[in-house]
């Protein structure tokens, strides 16, 4: 897992690159609070997440956090886990 940051004009956008576990979501949360409130999450090189990455990024998302480039099987598993009441 790699998080790479880029901030432009007030706008902060945190690339996940490689396979992001449960391990890695205190140190993704680390750089959410460095950055404040307007940070884009940009999944596009996010190549394998598990349960609690899902839900993570789904209550970073109801949160105001703006997901890009967001492969379509994770969407599915946010989407699918927020209709079982798992998120929000």
């Amino acid at each position: 897992m790699k998080i790479e940051t880029e901030s432009r004009g007030g706008r902060t956008t945190i690339c996940l690159i490689g396979h992001f576990d449960s391990l890695h979501i205190e140190e993704l949360t680390r750089h959410l609070q460095s950055h404040g409130a307007t940070v884009v999450l940009d999944l596009k090189e996010l190549t394998l997440v598990d349960l609690d990455v899902v839900r993570f990024l789904g209550v970073r998302e109801l949160a105001g956090a703006e997901v890009v480039n967001c492969s379509q099987y994770i969407r599915e598993w946010i989407d699918r886990e927020r209709q079982f009441g798992e998120i929000g």
